[in-house]
């Protein structure tokens, strides 16, 4: 039996899983965006080379996955920044960061988290959402 195509498809599921909620949450409270991109591209080089210099295929694999995920996870750091700074994603008050962000006029930076809402089930129009967001 052959496992390596359910080792490889797991591996890729659960590094860009905890890859996406890593770079949401860490860029969220991170004070600086160098520090992270750089742990992230160093630790994804030094798993390549690991996946690189093993033997057993399986584990070469899952490596070279995870490392390639850790690689482009490093170049989503300044990505979020920017989907903060348009209102995409959620903006930090209490990251000194963040906030020039929100009190630049000219972004469309908000502390609203649009992922944390319940559907309708029906679109809904801009003062409809920002209704729905700010309603506890």
């Amino acid at each position: 039996m052959n496992t390596l195509g359910l080792i490889a498809s797991l591996t890729a599921f659960f590094s860009v899983w905890l890859g996406h909620m890593g770079i949401r949450n860490i860029e969220f409270i991170s004070p600086t965006i160098w520090i992270p991109t750089t742990i992230f591209a160093t630790v994804g080089l030094l798993v390549e080379f690991l996946s690189l210099s093993m033997v057993n295929r399986a584990w070469s694999v899952a490596l070279g996955i995870l490392g390639i995920t850790l690689l482009f996870d490093a170049l989503e750091f300044p990505r979020q920044q920017n989907r903060i700074k348009k209102g995409h994603a959620p903006a930090n008050p209490n990251n000194p960061r963040h906030v020039p962000f929100l009190a630049d006029s000219n972004l469309q930076a908000t502390t609203l988290d649009l992922l944390k809402r319940d559907p309708m089930g029906t679109p809904v129009n801009a003062a409809q959402c920002i209704k729905l967001m700010t309603e506890d």
